[in-house]
């Protein structure tokens, strides 16, 4: 009896001081964070979803920083950014407890094979290295847990299992924002893990410059895809934020100033200059 009580203490003590963190951590969100409520960025964001397609609207073809339907040609059935799975029902919750992640298997099947990430026992507060080397350079950022577990889990997971390795980063967005999108081992934009997973990290979201967040198709379908962001970006907050790059912003502009082949539309497209991610590698951060 003795014991049980003792593991109940110790339970609760581990819960508070994981929700003791994770406050410190939103704490951060919103001083790093700053929403720029000006008319001129107003404008900005909605000239960006109309043109972009920022928001999805309902079909399998509008996604996360995908081009309005009717940029994209008439041919193309496949979505051209984020993962396919607008039509999947949403996850509700990325984490249902501390320690805990929801990975909900979809209907797609998986660009690349791989396992579901581990649901239990999610590490929370360890910030990890992320090593994207590519064919133009070394892109490196800074990972979070204690602000996206459940992604930064998920991006361990597929690590793991060298998903990302050996694909094409398979969008370039010049103009309203300025990204470059990876993760879909397809190059077609349509392509993810077999699963999706809850958004995270949202309140008071922003995109400046060296952010790395998630591309998805709506809400609740995180998978795979996700995007750098070469200079500051006016978008809703809807897509998890979850690394900070801290090496390489160099390379995303070198890559940016050759242009994208506007295949989606007007400065949104295949980069110009090829990027192929040779390998996706996660370690914890040194001290």
């Amino acid at each position: 009896m003795a014991s049980t009580k003792r593991e109940k203490e110790l339970a609760r003590q581990r819960a508070e001081r994981q929700a003791a963190r994770r406050a410190a951590a939103a704490q951060r969100r919103k001083q790093r964070n700053v929403v720029i409520a000006s008319a001129a960025a107003v404008l900005l964001v909605a000239v960006a979803a109309v043109t972009l397609g920022v928001v999805a609207s309902g079909g399998d073809d509008a996604d996360v920083v995908t081009p309005a339907a009717a940029a994209t040609p008439a041919a193309s059935t496949e979505p051209s950014a984020a993962p396919s799975g607008s039509a999947e029902p949403s996850a509700s919750a990325a984490s249902d407890e501390a320690g805990t992640c929801t990975y909900e298997k979809t209907s797609e099947p998986a660009a690349k094979q791989v396992a579901l990430p581990p649901g239990t026992d999610v590490e929370f507060e360890q910030v990890f290295t992320v090593t994207m080397a590519t064919n133009r350079g070394d892109v490196v950022f800074d990972m979070d847990s204690a602000e996206a577990p459940c992604t930064a889990n998920s991006l361990r997971s597929l690590a793991h299992f060298a998903y990302f390795d050996d694909t094409p980063c398979h969008r370039l967005t010049t103009e309203g924002i300025k990204v470059l999108q990876c993760g879909d081992p397809s190059g077609t934009g349509g392509g993810g893990p077999g699963y999706q997973f809850a958004d995270e990290n949202l309140e008071g979201a922003s995109y400046p410059r060296g952010t790395v967040a998630m591309a998805n198709a709506g809400e609740g379908t995180n998978g795979s895809q996700f995007f750098l962001v070469y200079e500051d970006s006016q978008l809703p907050p809807n897509y998890t934020p979850f690394g900070v790059i801290t090496e390489g912003l160099e390379v995303l502009e070198e890559v940016a100033a050759g242009g994208s082949d506007e295949s989606n539309g007007t400065g949104d497209g295949k980069p110009k200059l090829p990027v192929q991610v040779e390998t996706l590698r996660v370690a914890p951060k040194a001290a």
